[in-house]
């Protein structure tokens, strides 16, 4: 029964980075979620200072408050600086996780404050934080946490499905047509913050990134379509948690290092099978225009 949380939790994960990473692969922000991992830590810092205590859900709230401040940041550099995506991001969150490192050295040097706890949570863990009804056993808490994520994403997706789309594809046509291109990015950006903050504490952020960016990237040499692409991108992501899972109870090594190294692999394979087919069509048309 351990072996089915854990792969849940897995898949639960998969899944929500999955349909967001779409459309920051195709917005060119698959990055975004490493940001996020760096920028939170102030907002953990302050939740300590706040709240004077380590428990996970104030951590988790302060993680969430930093994660919306830099996308915000992002955006602003973007869209009123116009500065590149690429340099709005690295500027963004080296900044922030400056600052936390300013503050824990400053305010709590002396205390045991555990970022830990939200930047590198362990997956083998989250089966032991049982949740209960009375005597009734329900499962773990994370996996209710990460499938009420999970329906909030999904849900907000679906609504906001048409308008995500246009605004990613073409900003300047949805502009023409009247839609807010900047409220639907930080419609997103929210969804990705909700979806990576809360994901550290039972996977890490090595795993959230990677789930992220991965399965959507390996979709994109798949398929063209972008319907399609978000549910190759689900069903690599549910297929790396499974394999993943088994290869480390195999090898006795990190669950979420063998999740990542099997989302690795799956992009490498792929991305050699397009290749060699990308080959095989080009010597079908030379052959062609030889015989012509």
């Amino acid at each position: 029964m351990i072996d089915f949380w854990i792969i849940l939790t897995a898949s639960l994960v998969a899944t929500s980075t999955a349909i967001l990473g779409c459309f920051l692969i195709m917005r060119k922000m698959a990055m975004i979620g490493d940001a996020i991992s760096h920028a939170v830590l102030p907002g953990i810092v302050i939740a300590y200072l706040l709240t004077d205590s380590r428990a996970s859900f104030p951590m988790l709230v302060g993680a969430a408050a930093s994660g919306m401040l830099v996308t915000y940041i992002i955006q602003f550099f973007n869209q009123k600086v116009k500065l590149q995506q690429d340099a709005s991001i690295g500027i963004s969150y080296t900044f922030l996780f400056a600052v936390g490192i300013i503050l824990i050295s400053v305010f709590s040097n002396d205390v045991d404050l555990d970022q830990e706890c939200v930047l590198y949570g362990e997956i083998a863990y989250v089966p032991l934080d049982k949740s209960f009804i009375g005597d009734l056993y329900i499962g773990p808490r994370q996996v209710w946490i990460l499938g009420t994520t999970l329906l909030l994403i999904a849900t907000s997706v679906w609504l906001g499905y048409r308008k995500l789309v246009v605004t990613t594809f073409d900003p300047s046509f949805a502009a023409a047509l009247g839609i807010n291109v900047v409220f639907w990015q930080y419609y997103l950006m929210a969804g990705v913050s909700l979806a990576t903050v809360v994901s550290f504490e039972s996977v890490g952020a090595v795993l959230v990134i990677a789930f992220l960016s991965g399965p959507a990237a390996t979709a994109f040499l798949i398929t063209r379509d972008f319907k399609r692409m978000i549910f190759f991108a689900i069903a690599l992501g549910i297929s790396a948690s499974i394999i993943g899972y088994y290869t480390a109870f195999w090898l006795q090594g990190s669950i979420a290092g063998a999740i990542a190294t099997i989302i690795g692999l799956q992009f490498a394979l792929v991305f050699a099978y397009t290749q060699l087919l990308r080959k095989s069509r080009i010597a079908k048309v030379l052959d062609n225009k030889a015989l012509t």
